[in-house]
């Protein structure tokens, strides 16, 4: 078997998906009510033995949504009419959702406005506020 490559230092071997294939709802006539065309798949993140405990942990972190209680990813592909091309898509967007999670975050480097940046946000608050008064009533005896 073949291993799925998710970014160029993780690999998933393909014996820890589970594939399952069913058939497809909506419209298709006689074609969607006889094959099997959309494809599950499950990957039991806890029990991988190709990612590390900090991998597993930052997973479910970022894909919870998809993840079961019992650390199950499942993802399913009914998009194609083809068994095959539906296989290839949820096998694609499974590396995609794997490898946009283990991507490490840039750091954000916090930044302070510059002087001029600061001089402007306060001319604009004056400007505003000129404006502002211009509309309220005169005040009585003034």
């Amino acid at each position: 078997m073949a291993d799925i490559l998710i970014t160029s230092a993780v690999s998933i071997p393909e014996d820890e998906v589970q594939l399952r294939f069913s058939r497809s709802g909506g419209p298709g006539g006689q074609h969607v009510n006889t094959s099997s065309t959309k494809v599950e798949l499950r990957f039991d993140i806890d029990a991988s033995a190709s990612l590390t405990p900090f991998q597993k942990a930052r997973i479910r972190r970022i894909l919870g949504a998809r993840v079961t209680t019992e650390g199950v990813l499942v993802l399913q592909s009914s998009e194609h009419r083809s068994q095959t091309r539906n296989r290839e898509a949820v096998i694609a967007r499974f590396a995609a959702l794997l490898g946009d999670a283990l991507r490490p975050r840039k750091r954000r480097t916090p930044t302070t406005p510059t002087r001029a940046a600061k001089r402007r946000r306060l001319e604009d608050k004056r400007q505003r506020s000129d404006t502002k008064a211009l509309r309220r009533p005169p005040e009585p005896g003034a």
